[in-house]
């Protein structure tokens, strides 16, 4: 039984609700069950914090999005980004699979971007941030140009026991902590069988990333394969041990690594990457590094489009 709305029951709506047009999205996808799902609130008007924070733990996916008119006028939008639990200033598949939701909407028209191409700005709280699109139809892609990526420190010393907590052996440049917006501990392994046999030990994962105030780690591998350059998994321990089956802020940060620390020879300044296989997501991100910056796309998915009234 649905109980009304108290002190004690503050996540339920009491009053006039509107309707509010809303989409979910598989984003880094081009089929309905892959990639990674976000929830995206497109007239979001009238909606404050609280509110936002609710919604976003109703829907209970990964990430929500909520889009308002810009306070920019360089911008297209202005975008709020909220987990089950917090806000967030920025993230990679939030960006990108929400400029898929305001083209299928119409909420806002591509425009010529300064760099070239057109695309979308959207406003964050990281600042303006341009998002490049490619293609049309099932084949549209669209990547957002990520922040810049900081190497922190090598871990060397760590990587006798970060082997033993992987079960796996490490590639000769070992493990680093880097940071791109989020901080993560990022390790190479020898090959993507390695990568793709991982058993992660989330105990073990939460010590090693805690003592570094990184929120996940971030293992790859290079493949010979046809279809993708890299394998990545990301993984973090958070509500005892979550995998993130496409991560756009892991694999800027770490394209920005491999190019900024001179490890990304044989990848060129395109490449491919496979995630989320482990766990029934299979997603695919397109890397690119141009004039020093990264941008991190792929193709996205509506599933479901509708409205929410709220």
């Amino acid at each position: 039984m649905v109980k009304p709305p108290t002190a004690a029951n503050p996540g339920a709506v009491a009053g006039p609700r509107r309707a509010r047009r809303f989409q979910q999205v598989d984003v880094f996808t081009a089929r309905a069950g892959g990639g990674n799902p976000l929830a995206v609130v497109l007239d979001s008007e009238g909606l404050d914090t609280a509110t936002m924070q609710r919604i976003a733990a109703w829907t209970d996916v990964v990430e929500t999005t909520f889009v308002l008119p810009p306070d920019s006028p360089e911008a297209s939008y202005r975008l709020r980004i909220f987990t089950p639990s917090r806000e967030l200033a920025f993230a990679g598949h939030p960006s990108v699979g929400t400029a898929h939701a305001v083209l299928q909407a119409g909420w806002a028209l591509p425009r010529p971007l300064a760099g070239g191409g057109t695309g979308l700005i959207q406003e964050c709280g990281a600042g303006l941030l341009p998002l490049r699109i490619t293609g049309e139809g099932v084949a549209r892609e669209i990547a957002v140009q990520a922040p810049p990526v900081a190497l922190l420190s090598r871990h060397g010393g760590e990587d006798a026991a970060l082997s033993a907590l992987l079960g796996a052996s490490l590639a000769e440049a070992g493990g680093a902590v880097i940071d791109g917006g989020r901080r993560w501990f990022v390790a190479e392994l020898r090959d993507e069988a390695a990568v793709r046999g991982l058993h992660p030990d989330f105990a073990g994962i939460a010590a090693l990333v805690a003592a570094h105030d990184a929120i996940g780690l971030t293992v790859f591998a290079r493949t010979p394969s046809r279809d993708h350059d890299l394998v990545v998994r990301a993984l973090m321990p958070v509500a005892g041990g979550y995998e993130d089956p496409a991560s756009g802020a892991a694999n800027a940060a770490l394209a920005g690594y491999l190019h900024g620390s001179g490890q990304a020879a044989g990848l060129g300044d395109r490449y491919v990457v496979s995630q989320g296989r482990e766990v029934g997501r299979d997603a695919r991100l397109v890397l690119h590094h141009e004039a020093g910056r990264i941008w991190v796309g792929g193709p996205c998915c509506s599933v479901v489009t509708g409205t929410l009234q709220w």
